[in-house]
């Protein structure tokens, strides 16, 4: 296996690490008359400092795991190791989310000539011919997700959440789909835990989404945190 100048770098880094621009959040603007009011989970100071505890432990886990996956995915396919995408967070916040990358680097731009198998705002294809053999078991074992501890220690995100939306599914939401954005994003949550992969109405994603922070506790989001190692540990609902 070898490696151009330019991929040796990439091997490392993604150059949008160093690009660090968001689109001003007055680009996202929600339906007339939602309310915007934050959720309490989101300024809860114990939920910040399981997260800071959690994010710190998780990025120990990743750069234990970083040089094997790196290597994998580049032997796999031609691209960065990392892959980063702008996001919708608190009340459609843009940031700056990172996985590991598990598509080929032009996914982005093929995405129109993929199905979507989902109902609604979301998009989902379990046979997207854009999925590397690699990628393809980072999904199914959650390993892509692992950068996202960055993300959780910057505040970005949340152990416990909702779903990260995309700027362009958020362009599309109702009243009711805003309500979900009153919550931190989360790396697990309801979505994760109950179905995974095997949810594909975005209306039932919601659903649980509003449960979520109807249920909110501490003590809630642990029982999430456990039942999310028992569902990746069993591959439960993964494709």
């Amino acid at each position: 296996m070898s490696f151009s100048p330019n991929e040796k770098i990439m091997f490392f880094s993604d150059s949008q690490f160093f690009n660090n621009s968001l689109p001003s959040p007055d680009l996202i603007s929600c339906p007339q008359g939602v309310n915007t009011t934050i959720h309490v989970s989101a300024y809860s100071t114990f939920k910040r400092y399981i997260d800071i505890l959690g994010g710190f432990v998780g990025l120990v886990i990743t750069a234990l795991i970083f040089i094997p996956i790196a290597i994998a995915i580049k032997w796999d396919s031609q691209g960065p190791v990392l892959y980063s995408q702008i996001r919708c967070g608190l009340n459609g916040k843009p940031f700056r989310i990172w996985k590991f990358r598990s598509m080929y680097s032009d996914a982005d731009q093929k995405k129109h000539l993929v199905e979507n198998k989902a109902k609604g705002h979301i998009f989902k294809n379990d046979q997207d011919p854009r999925i590397t053999r690699v990628g393809a078991f980072l999904r199914k074992t959650s390993l892509d997700e692992f950068p996202q501890f960055w993300n959780v220690l910057l505040g970005d995100m949340s152990l416990v959440g909702t779903r990260p939306p995309t700027i362009c599914e958020v362009s599309h939401y109702s009243s009711r789909h805003w309500l979900r954005l009153r919550v931190k994003p989360g790396i697990t949550g309801e979505w994760q835990v109950n179905g995974r992969s095997l949810v594909d109405d975005f209306e039932q994603i919601v659903s649980l989404d509003l449960q979520y922070q109807r249920k909110w506790s501490i003590w809630y989001d642990l029982a999430l945190i456990i039942a999310t190692v028992k569902v990746v540990l069993l591959r439960k609902g993964a494709h």
